[in-house]
């Protein structure tokens, strides 16, 4: 299965819905252009919706990290919303769920970023 990524606002936050695998090529370069494209047209708050990822390997952490790194040195912040039991599991065992913000409901992670 491919990555499939839509892109929608509410409340002035950019949410990226993605669903599929985040792997090495395509998927990790389509991440990388939709947050690069985001950040590059001024946004500053991105919320990137995993509910429909099932798998990230080690090309789609690393990407995950350089968007939180691209978003935060450009003074915006990035949040990840639904995240499966696999990928909370992989965050966990790499130590970067207490780097993320990662939040359940979208309506709360919308309103907790910064005014």
């Amino acid at each position: 299965m491919t990555l499939h990524g839509t892109c929608r606002e509410s409340g002035g936050v950019a949410i990226v819905d993605f669903s599929g695998k985040i792997t090495l090529g395509e998927a990790s370069a389509m991440v990388r252009n939709m947050i690069k494209e985001l950040s590059a047209n001024g946004q500053k708050k991105i919320l990137l919706n995993l509910g429909d990822v099932d798998y990230i390997d080690s090309a789609g952490i690393g990407e995950l990290v350089s968007a939180f790194t691209t978003v935060r040195n450009g003074g915006g912040e990035l949040k990840l919303l639904n995240l499966t039991k696999r990928v909370v599991d992989l965050l966990q065992i790499t130590r970067l769920y207490t780097v993320f913000d990662v939040q359940t409901e979208e309506w709360t992670a919308i309103h907790s970023f910064k005014p």
